[in-house]
């Protein structure tokens, strides 16, 4: 093994330097959120609170995530991201098989197709009359449909297919096993870490998800977490948005119901992280060797 000089040291110092620095950048707004969350509510009023709490309390918290709306915001946006993903995980699943065939008849074509909505798409205006024509507009799967497929997704699942041996499926064929049966008992089960991987995509962007909620929902009853978020964060009196009176808000300050609601609709998606990192490692490097 070669010894470090000291040009290496001193960028390996200057990498970690930067790494630090981006961590920080991201880190710490997300510490100043969560401190007035649970910061004493004259420290949140007063400005003092940084990225560490004054004093402690989760009187904010109970407040926010006991309100009727943010209850039914919330349920919506777990129907959603669970009802998305699965669905959008197995029409991917399923797209990109045929896809990892370079025998398949006009597979150029059909991958310039798929690249190519990847560059262009109709844009707002025409995407809202369709949804409009279809009578989606609030209609849940209008938060569904249109992200139902990742091009991107699709291609990095395409690419794990095609670093499966082959042999693999020539001894299943020869044992009379059909191309579904293939695909769904050979398959899928060895593309575990790449459809975890895929799967966490797609359940932080249905559950992220602003933009469409936002063109389609217009019914108070069926906004997602994030639309009824915005209306937090933009609402200068977040009782009205909690439907709460002024005398509950009377004990907690706007600025530490905005704050707490970001930090309730923040935790559920990270808490499912831990349950995916094993094979989340392994799906980021996939396709980079094939075997």
């Amino acid at each position: 093994m070669r010894k470090k000089t000291f040009g290496d040291i001193g960028l390996d110092l200057f990498s970690y330097a930067v790494l630090i620095l981006m961590a920080a950048a991201t880190l710490l707004p997300f510490a100043n959120v969560l401190s007035k969350s649970v910061s004493e509510e004259w420290a949140v009023v007063s400005g003092r609170v940084g990225i560490f709490p004054v004093g402690f309390q989760l009187h904010t918290i109970g407040y926010v995530v006991t309100s009727s709306q943010f209850i039914q915001s919330f349920l919506i946006s777990v129907l959603v991201t669970v009802v998305g993903t699965l669905l959008s995980i197995l029409i991917t699943a399923v797209t990109a098989y045929p896809l990892s065939k370079r025998q398949l008849p006009g597979m150029g074509v059909i991958m310039v197709l798929f690249v190519f909505t990847m560059m262009f798409n109709g844009g707002i205006i025409p995407n809202y009359l369709l949804m409009k024509n279809l009578g989606l507009i609030n209609s849940l799967w209008s938060l569904v449909l249109p992200a139902i497929i990742s091009v991107f997704n699709m291609l990095v699942i395409k690419s794990y297919y095609e670093s499966l041996p082959e042999a693999l499926e020539d001894s299943a064929k020869m044992d009379g096993a059909s191309t579904y049966t293939i695909l769904f008992r050979i398959i899928l089960p060895l593309s575990g870490p790449v459809l975890a991987t895929i799967a966490l995509f797609y359940a932080v962007y249905y559950w992220n998800d602003f933009f469409h909620p936002m063109l389609y929902i217009n019914d108070p009853s069926l906004k997602p977490l994030q639309l009824y978020l915005r209306d937090i964060v933009m609402d200068a009196d977040s009782s009205s948005a909690l439907n709460k009176s002024v005398d509950d808000m009377m004990n907690v300050s706007p600025e530490g119901v905005r704050a707490a609601t970001v930090i309730a609709s923040t935790i559920p998606i990270l808490l499912v992280y831990p349950f995916l990192q094993k094979y989340f490692i392994k799906g980021v490097l996939i396709g980079s060797v094939k075997g």
